[in-house]
């Protein structure tokens, strides 16, 4: 098993200060590095042992950071806006790719994070392909279902301090700015559909046969609509969380993504 080296980064950006980290495996082959995107709940520390595993299997450095408001990074005090997965990469992104001097990359995006990956690969030609895994393309009912049933299970003693291990303070805030924003009427009619016409890169989607917050109609739609090469992974018997339920097919998928596409 390779040495693999970690670092930890602040890096300064509108709102407040974004914690990152990386994981470096000694004798990286290539210098285009993976970068993860967390799902609406999560954060670097809640990647788990994935990084680590994904910079070993691909030689090639991986790094994570959580958004501002969640984790590690600084607080946020106002809700997001109904733009916020568009605003990621407008806004924020940016400054994780200039405070890191990253040059070109790929994108794995879970959840929510796949489709701000999307949305970055839509606005920077740097970006040089783009791994979703149980992403939402639009909003279907199963979503609003699926958060709905975690917003009561929130509501029994002891949950949120669950969600407090990870996010601190801030675990209120990263709950409902999940629910408030996904339950919204205002945002029913949100789609990736605008987004995808623009990303001309290579796309790999992969979905759970069991997500409970998304059909395959997510992935198809993602692989179906993107401007350039695309394809589409379903895995059997896995839920929401491919990379941890299913972490040797997914590494290995995008391991032949990005060899086949040979970034």
């Amino acid at each position: 098993m390779k040495e693999i080296k970690t670092e930890e980064y602040k890096i300064e950006a509108p709102g407040g200060s974004i914690y990152a980290k990386a994981w470096m495996p000694e004798g990286g082959g290539s210098e285009v590095p993976v970068i993860l995107l967390h799902d609406s709940l999560g954060s670097v520390d809640l990647w788990r042992g994935f990084p680590e595993i994904l910079a070993e299997k691909l030689n090639r450095k991986v790094i994570a950071y959580d958004r501002l408001g969640f984790g590690k990074s600084d607080a946020r005090r106002e809700p997001p806006s109904l733009r916020f997965i568009e605003e990621e990469g407008e806004i924020y992104f940016p400054h994780v790719k200039s405070g890191l001097s990253i040059k070109k990359y790929v994108l794995f995006g879970h959840s929510v994070g796949g489709g701000m990956a999307c949305n970055i690969a839509a606005q920077d030609a740097d970006c040089l392909g783009v791994a979703t895994a149980a992403s939402q393309a639009f909003v279907e009912d199963l979503t609003r279902q699926g958060i709905i049933e975690v917003q009561k299970g929130f509501e029994k003693p002891g949950q949120m301090e669950r969600l407090e291990k990870w996010h601190g303070e801030k675990a209120l805030w990263v709950l409902r700015a999940w629910t408030d924003t996904w339950l919204s009427p205002d945002f029913a009619d949100w789609s990736l559909e605008d987004c995808m016409k623009k990303v001309s890169c290579p796309v790999l989607a992969i979905h759970g046969d069991k997500d409970e917050y998304g059909s395959r109609a997510f992935p198809e739609f993602i692989a179906g609509k993107a401007a350039g090469p695309s394809q589409m992974l379903i895995l059997k018997n896995c839920g929401h969380m491919p990379h941890l339920e299913k972490t040797d097919e997914v590494v290995g998928a995008i391991r032949k993504f990005l060899g086949d596409r040979h970034l």
